[in-house]
């Protein structure tokens, strides 16, 4: 049976959240409402609902324009089995040494690699977006230069992959986090499915929010895979919490914002070691002074 999704984007974070509770009244209602930022640079916001009955089109008329939105776009989704769909057209990524892959390519690991099992069905992150890609890497780098990771953490880890390939190269135990309650479920199942129970610890936190970080800090190693504005904000914790000489690797980042996000960084004493692109995605890795 075919769903229906209905988008728009407008300017404002505020409005944004505001129409996206607004549709919750709809009639039909939709089965699932999401509000994020688009990763483009331009501050734009989409708003988007799911609908198992065409939605009605005059009532997110007046929705958009009572908040300021371009007219919805709806479109029908026909009946697919996306998981299924996600396992055929993903292929294995390698990134240095690091093999990150779906269970279902479990007989194509390179011998002397290092495996990642990222299931398809998890969300925030298989491995295959530049960003990704990137900070594993510029991970793998590190540790060809001979950089042993001693004290690790990831703010926003998503599936937790990069905290996993840290602990899978070097031997004490590395932090995990994000703000997302279902990204730390995600990242705490990936770990068992990786065996690496304890040696990385997932905990729900908003940046270095988190006892256990406060804890552990201060990291010779920080991942921050986020955006550009995050990554922003974080940038005095992420002095903090930096031992001297301690790196950060940090993407997310759109070429064009790059130098802001370098300059505010270098302002809090965390100096660009190397940048290095994939497609329109930067990764930036960084070592605080002293």
């Amino acid at each position: 049976m075919p769903t229906f999704t209905a988008f728009t984007k407008l300017p404002a974070k505020d409005a944004a959240e505001a129409l996206g509770l607004a549709l919750e009244d709809m009639d039909p209602e939709p089965t699932g409402i999401g509000v994020f930022e688009i990763e483009d640079g331009s501050e734009t916001w989409e708003v988007g609902g799911y609908f198992l009955e065409e939605p009605n089109d005059i009532e997110l008329t007046l929705l958009a324009a009572a908040y300021g939105a371009d007219p919805f776009v709806v479109s029908e989704v026909p009946d697919t089995d996306w998981v299924d769909k996600v396992r055929r057209d993903l292929t294995p990524v390698v990134a240095g040494r690091f093999f990150v892959y779906g269970s279902h390519d479990a007989d194509k690991i390179p011998e002397g690699s290092v495996p990642l099992l990222i299931e398809a069905a998890m969300a925030f992150g298989t491995g295959h977006h530049g960003t990704t890609q990137g900070c594993l890497e510029a991970l793998d780098r590190l540790a060809s230069d001979g950089f042993v990771g001693k004290n690790v953490a990831d703010i926003g880890c998503g599936t937790a992959v990069l905290g996993m390939g840290a602990a899978s190269i070097w031997p004490d135990p590395v932090i995990v986090s994000d703000i997302d309650e279902v990204a730390v479920e995600v990242a705490e199942a990936n770990v068992t499915a990786n065996n690496l129970n304890g040696k990385v610890t997932c905990v729900e936190a908003a940046g270095f929010g988190h006892t256990k970080l406060s804890e552990r800090a201060p990291f010779d190693l920080v991942f921050a895979n986020i955006l550009k504005q995050p990554l922003i904000d974080l940038s005095p914790d992420m002095a903090r919490s930096l031992q001297p000489g301690g790196y950060a690797i940090l993407s997310g980042i759109l070429v064009r914002q790059a130098d802001e996000v370098i300059d505010v960084y270098e302002s809090n004493g965390v100096n660009l070691v190397r940048r290095d692109t994939i497609g329109e995605w930067v990764t930036l890795t960084l070592r605080k002074a002293g």
